[in-house]
């Protein structure tokens, strides 16, 4: 939950992660983190140093493991989603500004457009249920396809609300009254990552805007400042590598955190959550009529940048939109 909440109903009102012990919280970001480096340990054994026999079963273990159903409702799913909302976002710490909380009314649902996704989207842990710090009670989240094949990092993100991007899933989702939580720009993203500026890739990103102008779902846009700190990161340069990044449609980096371990850096970071753009409903909007909303959102996007890189310590750290 949160340790500190200033303004009125009327005004801003700024959310701080709770205080808990490092060994706390440094346990609960490796459990969330961890997963995808652990996998690739695996492999790795499997594939260079285990005997055959090993590496069969090894092999077996991560194939059951990709297929295990999920076990959302269970428990021990809640439990450990609960500690690592609880305690994970102590460890940078985490910051959420709403600009207009009212207009969170919990009886309705929302579209969250979460920029930028860097390295990690890690700052969406602060949009998760468990971390309580939206009024919207009914949240799911919304990541790559890919995630939700991988041995381990399945369970663990399932667990938080996360579940896999596509269009009919979004579609059911909010129709069941949850809000949802979207990362436009995605994994493309990283093909434009530099170390001294932030970028979203928005500008051809029409899918979500479309999908919220069929169902009349407000969308909400905001920015995590500080989740381009709480990593290294190094990727090559060279036209080979850029026409492979543009091939996968993201760019393969190496990243670390501390002590060169998948725990990020305890960099703050700083979660904005604008004011709702209110959208009339219309099951075939036009072309002309998405791309004036999408405009409308990418200006509320850098308006909400640059209102508050101040506060977010980002005043000379320029925001390009692609």
């Amino acid at each position: 939950m949160a340790d500190e909440m200033t303004g009125d109903q009327s005004k801003p009102i700024i959310v701080r992660s709770q205080r808990s012990s490092k060994l706390k919280s440094l346990l609960a970001v490796f459990l969330w983190l961890s997963s995808i480096h652990i996998v690739v340990f695996l492999v790795l054994l499997m594939l260079f140093f285990l005997p055959y026999r090993w590496s069969l079963t090894l092999f077996v273990l991560l194939l059951t493991l990709m297929f295990l159903p999920l076990f959302e409702k269970s428990p021990i799913a809640e439990s450990f989603a609960r500690f690592i909302c609880k305690h994970g976002p102590g460890h940078f710490p985490l910051t959420m500004v709403m600009e207009d909380s009212d207009a969170l009314d919990s009886k309705r649902n929302f579209i969250f457009a979460v920029e930028p996704h860097s390295v990690l989207p890690i700052g969406i842990l602060g949009l998760c249920n468990f971390t309580g710090f939206l009024p919207v009670q009914k949240l799911k989240a919304f990541a790559s396809s890919a995630i939700f094949y991988t041995p381990i990092l399945r369970h663990v993100w399932s667990w938080l609300g996360l579940m896999p991007a596509s269009r009919s899933l979004v579609i059911r989702t909010l129709n069941k009254g949850f809000s949802c939580v979207l990362i436009p720009g995605g994994v493309r993203e990283m093909l434009y990552l530099e170390h001294d500026r932030e970028v979203v890739y928005l500008k051809r990103r029409l899918g979500f805007i479309r999908l919220a102008i069929e169902m009349g779902t407000p969308l909400v846009p905001c920015f995590i400042f500080g989740q381009g700190r709480v990593y290294n990161w190094w990727k090559p340069k060279g036209v080979v590598y850029d026409q492979l990044s543009r091939a996968l449609r993201f760019a393969p980096l190496i990243f670390w955190g501390m002590f060169g371990s998948p725990i990020p850096f305890p960099h703050p970071l700083y979660v904005v959550v604008g004011k709702p753009i209110e959208l009339k409903q219309n099951p075939q909007p036009t072309e002309e009529e998405v791309l004036e909303v999408r405009d409308m959102f990418i200006s509320a996007m850098q308006e909400l940048y640059e209102r508050h890189k101040v506060d977010a310590g980002y005043t000379s750290v320029p925001l390009y939109v692609y």
